[in-house]
C-alpha cells in the first residue's frame, strides 16, 4: 500500500509504534468531540489487537497528516475515523486513505464497505458521496458495553 513518497505527495502505509504520537494527536484534534470510548489511545491499542494492518497512516516527507481504520467481520467491511489534518486538506489524501482502505478490505475477500457518519456533519457526508457511497436507508443502533452499562 505504500507509495513512492515525492515532496508534498502522501504515503500510505500500516501503522508503525513510531507514529503512535502524531496519530494521537491528529485523531485528538480532529474528533475533538468524540466520547471517553474513542480516546485515540484506547482505539489505537483495540485495533492493534485486530487486524492491525487495516491501520492505516498517511505521511508526507514521513509527517503523519492522515489516518484510516478499516475492519472485516466476514460480512461486511467497515470504515471508521478517517481523518487528515486540516493543514493537508483538499489535495486528496482521504480519498486516497479511503481508497488504501478499500483495497485492504478487498484483499481480505470483503464484498462491501459500510461506514457511519453523523447526520449533522454536512461536510463528511458530501466527502463520502464524492468518493462512491451513497446513503442507504438504514436504522442505525447501538450500545455501549462500557461500564456505564446496564445489564437487563
Amino acid at each position: 500500500m505504500d507509495h513512492a513518497a515525492l515532496p508534498g505527495t502522501l504515503s500510505i502505509q500500516p501503522f508503525e509504534a513510531s507514529d503512535r504520537m502524531a496519530l494521537e494527536q491528529l485523531w485528538a484534534h480532529v474528533f475533538s468531540d468524540d466520547p471517553p470510548r474513542n480516546a485515540p489511545s484506547i482505539m489505537i491499542d483495540n485495533k492493534l489487537k485486530v487486524q492491525p494492518e487495516l491501520l492505516l497512516v498517511g505521511k508526507v516527507e514521513g509527517r503523519v497528516v492522515g489516518a484510516v481504520i478499516a475492519g472485516y467481520d466476514g460480512v461486511r467491511g467497515w470504515i471508521y475515523h478517517l481523518a487528515v489534518s486540516p493543514d493537508w486538506r483538499r489535495r486528496g489524501f482521504a480519498k486516497q486513505l479511503v481508497r488504501a482502505a478499500e483495497r485492504g478490505l478487498r484483499s481480505l475477500g470483503c464484498p462491501k464497505v459500510n461506514l457511519q457518519v453523523r447526520a449533522i456533519n454536512a461536510e463528511a457526508v458530501a466527502f463520502y458521496r464524492s468518493v462512491g457511497y451513497d446513503i442507504e436507508e438504514r436504522l442505525s443502533m447501538g450500545r455501549s458495553l462500557g461500564a456505564e452499562a446496564t445489564s437487563a
